[in-house]
């Protein structure tokens, strides 16, 4: 190890650990040092010469309102970061790789993971300077050069897979929009029972009929809700209604109730045992709830004398594209335009101009 003045180190308590026959150390670092020793400018650095990918600036501000909004709850997993020159750790006697960990401040520290948390912490702390007496952890290895680094990189994010869109409506219990799924999947006939709570697509032979994120979606649709939006216990009570209603007008999700049908041969027969299906009803309800705020219960019975079957001809050139159901937003308004024209409702001038294209097939 190299010889350096403590005075000019940043030191910080660290465990030390061993990698693939490289030593490596995990230190914890207060948040207002952060911004401090990741000060390297990448920007101008052409890619084959970085160790990471340029900040992408539009992923910045919901991470610093994340931090802003949630100061006693917030989490932010370990920065993984390489030092380009040698670093002292002083092992405390009888310890067992528990130390301190001394960097030299003229250090250049690339981060290998982590740059879009670094830039949210040093502008969130601008904002609440308090933020920065919190701790991180940071994974320190000692460099072996730009190839090394650059392998670091794509290794950490080779194997990075994101959640299903359900399992992650499961687990986020700041989404109002989640919180809402979840209250219906679990308290709301059709979908008790019936739901598949982890995977964004259902299996061939599952016993379950709709995914969370599908009754997200759908829901979000009936209350003409943005991806942000919350809502209140009225509009809670309404989504509520609304699915029990349409439940009770859809015999044959009675029959997978009562487990007197498969949800495997409705998924294989009908569109209203698919996202599209359930999302093109959430439409439907947004308009009739606006268009018959007091007799919408009643107009729902209209879906009882629909022919749901993948072999009717509007499905087929509305919901189905070269024989498959489609997920598209299109595929969806159409679907809904048809339910519309069954439940006599109006069609707004951009619903018109998607249905003339139809038509004209």
């Amino acid at each position: 190890m190299s010889h350096f003045d403590a005075d000019y180190c940043y030191s910080f308590p660290a465990v030390r650990g061993i990698q693939a026959g490289r030593p490596f150390y995990i230190a914890t670092c207060p948040l207002r040092i952060i911004p401090k020793i990741f000060n390297f400018d990448e920007t101008e650095v052409p890619p084959e010469l970085r160790a990471q990918r340029t900040l992408n600036k539009a992923r910045i501000p919901e991470m610093v309102r994340y931090l802003l909004d949630n100061p006693k709850d917030y989490v932010f997993s370990a920065l993984t970061a390489s030092i380009a020159i040698d670093v002292m750790f002083d092992e405390h006697p009888g310890s067992n790789n528990l130390g301190t960990l001394r960097v030299p401040m003229d250090a250049q520290i690339l981060i290998n993971d982590g740059q879009h948390r670094r830039k949210a912490i040093e502008e969130a702390i601008e904002e609440r300077p308090e933020l920065g007496h919190d701790n991180i952890p940071v994974l320190f290895f000692v460099d072996e050069g730009l190839q090394r680094s650059q392998q670091m990189f794509a290794d950490l994010n080779k194997y990075a897979v994101k959640p299903s869109p359900s399992l992650a409506t499961l687990y986020d219990h700041r989404d109002l929009g989640s919180e809402l799924a979840r209250i219906l999947a679990t308290t709301t006939k059709p979908f008790i029972g019936l739901t598949e709570m982890e995977k964004s697509s259902i299996s061939l032979y599952s016993s379950k009929l709709f995914t969370l994120s599908s009754i997200k979606q759908a829901t979000r649709a009936l209350l003409g809700k943005g991806p942000k939006d919350g809502c209140n216990e009225e509009e809670t009570a309404l989504a509520t209604e609304f699915w029990q209603t349409v439940y009770h007008n859809m015999p044959d999700w009675k029959m997978a109730i009562n487990k007197e049908v498969s949800p495997a041969q409705l998924r294989q027969e009908y569109i209203h045992a698919h996202g599209v299906g359930l999302h093109a009803l959430g439409l439907l309800g947004h308009k009739l709830v606006c268009e018959h705020p007091q007799n919408w219960q009643q107009e729902l019975g209209k879906l009882s004398t629909i022919d749901w079957r993948k072999t009717n001809p509007e499905w087929i050139r509305r919901t189905m594209l070269h024989g498959k159901l489609s997920k598209s937003n299109t595929a969806i308004q159409l679907t809904c335009n048809e339910l519309k024209h069954h439940l006599n409702l109006s069609l707004s001038p951009e619903e018109k101009m998607l249905e003339e294209q139809v038509v004209q097939k």
